[in-house]
């Protein structure tokens, strides 16, 4: 059974900063193309930031210059760097990861930005 497990989520104050994992398994299951999106109670999901399989970077104007998608294959995992955080940067994100022509999702990681 492939799996994507999120990780990383928490409490943090405006202006703080939280770094969320996406790891995947088993082995033979790897990080390919992948992207980071987030939900808010009430809004639709939407994207935060995507990195393909050759390590290009993309990101929501929203979150440019404040968060970082990266990969470590050798930990077959994804992450996302997020700094600066504000309150509307609340919400549960989820990583979906695209392999060989399939799309897979994590089950989310709420991400709760308050003082």
């Amino acid at each position: 059974q492939v799996q994507l497990a999120e990780s990383g989520g928490g409490l943090v104050q405006p202006g703080g900063s939280l770094t969320l994992s996406c790891a995947a398994s088993p082995e033979n299951f790897r990080i390919g193309a992948l992207t980071w999106y987030r939900q808010a109670p009430g809004q639709e999901r939407e994207l935060v930031a995507h990195i393909t399989s050759g390590g290009v970077t993309g990101y929501a104007d929203f979150v440019k210059g404040r968060f970082t998608i990266s990969r470590d294959s050798a930990k077959n995992t994804a992450y996302l760097q997020m700094n600066s955080l504000r309150p509307d940067d609340s919400g549960v994100y989820y990583c979906k990861n695209q392999y060989i022509g399939r799309d897979y999702w994590g089950q989310g990681t709420q991400v709760t930005v308050s003082s």
